[in-house]
């Protein structure tokens, strides 16, 4: 499938032609479990499957240098070779710094949505719809939005159609957004359906507690930046006022006996 990152559509013919076979020889379970937890959790699974970021790592921890090269021998930089060597690693490292943000993207999506879609889905429950119908008329107001959350959604309707089990389809999306939040809220609704408890109050009961939640990450974010604010306070700010209060009486004494 294509991808929204240019960069990895051009890249992939290049993978399939040159590195994608040397990427599949990797046989270490524990790194190749890495990355799908990578291509998972940032998004990526219906764009790149594991060979193909393995494939990409390759590609690019050996085109940064090899650019680098030819722009040192073309333009006489003098470049160490060390630096040639910290290129390749950053271009191999790429592909995971790049499934990173992606996963830090869909984070801040999925917060930001979430006390909504679950305020949407207790009013739905409340007015007679079932749970997985609920989300199922979310996701179809949400469609053709950017909505993490309801792309997700989406994908465990999909799931359950094909068979899997309700509590099963909730769960891989809990993997796939590695979230506390959602595993939490995955947790509670996976109880409340075995048990039998009320979906409508369970539901009630995390917006309230994914409110709280936000206010919290709020309040401790704002307490962060009334921090970071002193470094350029103390190194910018403060050395002006200095000057301008205590420029004149520095002038003055030295000059004034003259």
């Amino acid at each position: 499938m294509k991808s929204k990152n240019p960069v990895i559509n051009f890249s992939r013919p290049l993978v399939h032609q040159f590195t994608l076979q040397h990427a599949m020889k990797i046989r270490s379970e524990s790194y190749r479990k890495k990355v799908r937890k990578y291509i998972k959790t940032s998004g990526l699974s219906s764009e790149l499957n594991e060979d193909e970021f393995i494939g990409l790592q390759f590609l690019w921890g050996i085109m940064f240098p090899i650019f680098l090269l030819i722009m040192n021998f073309s333009l006489q930089l003098g470049l160490s070779p060390m630096v040639v060597v910290g290129m390749g690693l950053i271009g191999f490292y790429l592909p995971q710094i790049h499934a990173r943000g992606e996963k830090k993207r869909r984070e801040l999506s999925v917060r930001a949505d979430l006390p909504f879609f679950i305020d949407l889905l207790a009013l739905s429950v409340e007015a007679g719809l079932d749970f997985f119908s609920a989300i199922q008329k979310i996701v179809d107001k949400a469609n053709g939005t950017d909505s993490v959350l309801a792309e997700e959604f989406s994908i465990v309707l999909k799931d359950i159609k094909i068979g899997s089990s309700k509590a099963q389809a909730l769960k891989e999306m809990a993997e796939r957004l590695d979230m506390n939040e959602i595993t939490s809220f995955v947790a509670v609704l996976v109880d409340a359906e075995s048990t039998g408890a009320s979906i409508s109050q369970v539901l009630k009961d995390q917006s309230v507690q994914m409110r709280l939640e936000r206010f919290v990450r709020a309040e401790k974010a704002g307490a962060q930046a009334s921090q970071t604010m002193l470094i350029p306070l103390m190194l910018f700010i403060l050395p002006a006022v200095f000057i301008i209060v205590f420029g004149p009486v520095a002038v003055s004494f030295m000059y004034g006996g003259k």
